[in-house]
């Protein structure tokens, strides 16, 4: 399936490392202009080294950190004014792992804010742009946990689910301009966040820390973790054309790890 993003322009939030970066290098390699966005200029300017120009030769990087709502939404409202944005993948770092009983209220507010205040505020600078091209991409990355939470990420489980109920609401009120909003679901993907799950569930049981992969991959039907280009492949089509009629839906990226429906 040829995918084609020629003429589309793409903001890729927590696009320095992991997930974000494979997305944006594949939204690139399909022909979208891509705007890179985190709080990191020197690894930004790094993946915007990585990115295909054959297409395009004007992509470029916007710096903000996500733990300031505020200043996302002037750095992306500035840009959004003057380059319409067609696609957005939201995409940033959970909330540290722990059990919710244990979490400050604070932990909650921050990780509220991360996600879904960011969230609100990209999609306002955007829907806009949006609504006149008649053509918009909104995809969430968030987590399996919307369907099971996972054990040691209370706050991650909390906040993820009111993303995932964002964005279903937001499908029913954008759908009719041509606007899509879906969620994709990673399983274990080996990230730097993976690893810190792995030394954590290492540390409470004992083991190794290879020891605790290999548990954890034994959840897995594949046996094995996704490779960020893998969920990087699931964002790419429901940024495209071809996924026009996909609209409001939580997709899985989890190897068959999730047990329900």
């Amino acid at each position: 399936m040829d995918i084609n993003l020629k003429d589309k322009t793409a903001l890729v939030c927590g696009s320095s490392t992991g997930i974000g970066r494979e997305t944006a290098i594949q939204f690139a390699q399909a022909g979208a202009r891509v705007i890179l966005l985190a709080r990191n200029p020197n690894k930004l300017q790094e993946v915007l080294s990585e990115l295909d120009t054959s297409k395009r030769n004007d992509h470029a990087f916007l710096v903000a950190d996500f733990s300031d709502f505020k200043e996302v939404e002037d750095v992306v409202s500035a840009f959004a004014k003057a380059n319409p944005i067609h696609i957005i993948v939201n995409n940033t770092g959970g909330p540290a792992p722990g059990f919710l009983i244990d979490a400050e209220v604070d932990a909650l507010e921050q990780g509220f804010t991360q996600h879904v205040k960011c969230n609100q505020v990209l999609i306002k600078a955007c829907a806009t742009g949006m609504k006149e091209a008649g053509y918009g991409r909104v995809i969430n990355v968030i987590s399996t946990s919307v369907k099971a939470p996972i054990e040691f990420l209370g706050v991650s489980n909390v906040i993820r689910g009111a993303v995932a109920s964002w964005a279903k609401t937001l499908a029913t009120e954008l759908g009719p301009f041509g606007i899509t909003v879906n969620n994709v679901l990673p399983g274990f993907t080996a990230t730097d966040r993976l690893d810190k799950i792995i030394a954590g569930k290492a540390q409470r049981a004992g083991h190794s820390e290879e020891q605790a992969a290999e548990i954890m991959k034994n959840y897995v039907p594949a046996r094995r973790f996704a490779a960020p280009e893998e969920v990087a492949n699931a964002i790419t089509f429901l940024a495209s054309d071809k996924a026009g009629y996909i609209n409001g839906i939580n997709l899985p990226v989890d190897g068959g790890r999730t047990k329900s429906l």
